[in-house]
């Protein structure tokens, strides 16, 4: 019996984005969990069984895979992107805070995956290029204090930031707040991409002025880059590049 579970991530959308230590897990597995748009994207093999489930139920999925970890199966737990940014990694952990004796013999791995904020951010260049920071905008887990006050600190620290989860249906309010207090706190009128189904087929990405932000520009598949006051432009024959310099020089 293999009673293993791997955590893996899959990547923001493009195939070859995949990793060939996470293409080998899947290809040994025999049982698959994760959230159903992530399940469905997986090279199904004739020995995989699949267990999608529901949004918003990640420790309920953790001790499912857990548990069949524990029977002798060789599972793994499906995140997008990264499965340590935002994703099920921490939820496997959280489920471990209530011991089970059945999964004191499982042995668990984490396996890397590209994250949508780094494949958008290659995509239009390096607007990521020195010190930045990722926030979730979904007030799911936290509440919006505590998200605005993180906003502001980082705004006054001049990081380039990363945003997921910006704007849903359930959601609409919170993106408008947030571009409300980026604009209160950025004095400057920073660069800010919205890149939308990033390295897919239909990608698009957009650079826009702070100032001249709507909320409509974002939804829950668009991730979210508001450069630093430093990131720039740079034109290479027909295509702009967005970058924020390594070096940072303060203004006198």
């Amino acid at each position: 019996m293999s009673k293993t579970l791997t955590i893996i991530g899959i990547g923001p959308g493009e195939q070859g984005f995949v990793t060939p230590e996470v293409s080998a897990a899947i290809a040994r597995a025999t049982d698959a969990v994760g959230y159903i748009p992530y399940i469905e994207r997986l090279p199904g093999h004739p020995d995989l069984v699949c267990h999608p489930s529901d949004n918003r139920v990640e420790l309920d999925r953790a001790r499912h895979a857990l548990d069949l970890a524990a029977a002798g199966g060789d599972v793994i737990v499906v995140s997008s992107g990264d499965p340590s940014v935002f994703a099920m990694s921490a939820a496997v952990f959280e489920a471990m805070e209530t011991p089970s004796d059945a999964w004191g013999d499982v042995e668990i791995t984490v396996l890397p995956g590209i994250t949508a904020m780094l494949a958008a951010s290659a995509a239009i260049g390096a607007p990521l290029g020195h010190d930045f920071c990722c926030i979730n905008l979904s007030d799911n887990l936290k509440p919006w204090d505590i998200i605005e006050r993180r906003l502001r600190l980082a705004a006054r620290g001049d990081f380039a930031m990363a945003f997921y989860n910006p704007r849903s249906t359930l959601r609409p309010l919170g993106f408008e707040k947030t571009l409300q207090v980026l604009k209160e706190e950025c004095g400057d009128n920073r660069l800010v991409l919205f890149a939308r189904n990033v390295s897919l087929p239909d990608q698009t990405i957009r650079v826009v002025p702070l100032q001249e932000t709507t909320p409509d520009m974002a939804d829950m598949r668009t991730v979210v880059i508001v450069g630093s006051s430093k990131t720039k432009t740079v034109q290479h024959g027909e295509k702009e590049f967005v970058y924020t310099p390594r070096f940072y020089e303060l203004d006198v």
